[in-house]
């Protein structure tokens, strides 16, 4: 399948056009922004002369066969096989969206990010896990189980704490509780409605209340860094929530935190969050499918461009 691939590869510079798939599930009730990233890989596909479709998950059946590139099935109908895959789905890739992404994968299909990547990060607690491991900044964090032992949760937080979901994205799935009574009532609702939903308790980086910055970063590269911040008192300072972004200067500290956290969770693609921290910073998460609307509104920085100059640069794809 390697040599294959190389093969295509050098078809591709002898003028052949290359086609990418998206595959990017928008919900029903999901905002705008979603729709803006999309419309926005087409605007600038078309203008890179790369073949692109837009695919949902819900579209596409695989089957498992020793007919590798029969296996695909879009519509119902096969499909030749893309020559690259934007997984865009982050937090939300279902199962059935991270076997699909393997799947091409092992059909010589590259997914930019991969499939183990994406699954790494998406789990909240495990990214941490491994940041901390590579002795990366990274706020105080603690599994949370029922019933609560809310005796060894003081002994190592102080209020106010941060509840997170395992899994989520755009400020959703995060919420602030202030007090111990306020988190008691939080953990009662959460344990009647959901006893074993995977919960996360996250010391709260009072520096950072409101605000954080946003890094930017395509195959190892800092594209754009900016900060948000919330629009009201909300701590949450997500874009997509209503705050404001403005650009932010990229410190070496910065650039290198991002671009380490990055790197230490094989991402090619990804959108890092820090938290202020005096006058250092922590990282909050790492994202693998960063949505733009707010990084192009703010800084001069064209990131569909990016990201498609990046995919044809490593893969030695010309025109």
């Amino acid at each position: 399948m390697a040599s294959e691939l190389q093969n295509h590869n050098k078809g591709k510079l002898r003028g052949m056009s290359v086609k990418g798939w998206i595959i990017y599930k928008v919900p029903e009730n999901e905002l705008n922004e979603t729709h803006y990233e999309t419309k926005r890989f087409i605007e600038e596909a078309k203008l890179m002369d790369i073949e692109l479709e837009i695919y949902s998950p819900n579209q596409i059946e695989i089957i498992v066969t020793r007919e590798d590139k029969r296996s695909i099935f879009v519509n119902g109908q096969v499909v030749d096989l893309p020559d690259f895959v934007l997984p865009r789905m982050g937090s939300g890739t279902t199962y059935f969206a991270l076997a699909l992404i393997r799947h091409l994968e092992r059909l010589g299909v590259p997914c930019i990010n991969t499939s183990l990547s994406i699954e790494t990060v998406r789990d909240k607690l495990y990214s941490h896990q491994i940041l901390a491991e590579k002795n990366l900044p990274v706020p105080k964090t603690m599994l949370m189980k029922f019933p609560i032992d809310i005796e060894l949760i003081k002994r190592h937080f102080t209020f106010p704490i941060v509840i997170k979901t395992l899994s989520g994205s755009l400020g959703k799935g995060v919420f602030q509780a202030k007090n111990e009574e306020s988190f008691m009532n939080l953990a009662r609702i959460i344990e009647i409605a959901n006893p074993n939903i995977n919960i996360i308790l996250q010391e709260m980086v009072t520096d950072s209340h409101g605000k954080d910055l946003r890094v930017f970063v395509v195959g190892g590269r800092v594209i754009g860094c900016m900060k948000r911040e919330s629009s009201s008192d909300d701590f949450r300072a997500n874009y997509s929530a209503g705050g404001t972004v403005a650009p932010y200067e990229l410190t070496h500290a910065i650039e290198w935190l991002a671009l380490e956290a990055t790197k230490v969770l094989g991402l090619d693609i990804s959108g890092v969050d820090l938290l202020f921290d005096g006058d250092q910073f922590k990282i909050c998460e790492v994202n693998s499918s960063p949505m733009f609307k707010g990084m192009e509104s703010c800084l001069e920085v064209n990131v569909p461009s990016e990201i498609f100059q990046y995919v044809m640069t490593r893969f030695q794809w010309g025109h």
